[in-house]
């Protein structure tokens, strides 16, 4: 087991969601004067909440697009949310969204200082070009995952499905670590 518990933080989920409908975005123009609508530069509407602080793409096909949430019941809350807001606004939506969960991007720190040279060579499926980048590129093969790691042991996870699966990464390869001697604490 690891010396010290990595701190894990979720910094952006990315949910996808399909009303099955053609959505009229100039009317959504017209019931909400604040989204942001600019057809000729990108074919969706960008609609913002304050609550949670989200941002959804929303396209004529019906087809959404939500970032910027802290966790899965957050992208959730948001998509329900601004559904809610165009039925208000006067928007017919039938039926509910099918909602799937595209990307979720966190950061960690595991505590100690990495040798990324040496982790370079004892992990495998590992990218790392100092010159052009200062960390490493490790992808995970189960969970299916993509991890940047830095000298400090700080860590950017993205790629995952569910949150569970950046708890998953980050603590195995926590234990990789550790097991092969590549991580040392002050």
């Amino acid at each position: 087991m690891p010396k010290v518990k990595a701190l894990i933080n979720i910094e952006n989920v990315v949910a996808s969601a399909t009303l099955n409908q053609k959505v009229d975005l100039n009317a959504v123009v017209r019931s909400y004067p604040g989204v942001e609508y600019r057809p000729e530069q990108f074919p969706g509407l960008v609609f913002r909440l304050k609550r949670p602080k989200t941002a959804t793409l929303i396209f004529n096909s019906g087809k959404m697009v939500c970032t910027g949430a802290k966790s899965e019941k957050e992208a959730r809350r948001a998509v329900l949310k601004v559904i809610k807001e165009l039925k208000k606004g006067g928007i017919i939506i039938i039926g509910k969204p099918e909602l799937k969960i595209q990307n979720i991007v966190a950061s960690a720190s595991l505590g100690g200082m990495i040798d990324l040279e040496k982790a370079a060579y004892s992990l495998e499926r590992t990218m790392y070009e100092p010159e052009q980048f200062p960390g490493l590129i490790y992808r995970m093969n189960e969970p299916k995952v993509v991890i940047l790691l830095f000298a400090s042991g700080k860590l950017v996870c993205t790629g995952a499905k569910r949150e569970q699966d950046v708890y998953d990464a980050v603590h195995k390869l926590h234990e990789i670590l550790e097991d092969k001697n590549l991580i040392f604490y002050e």
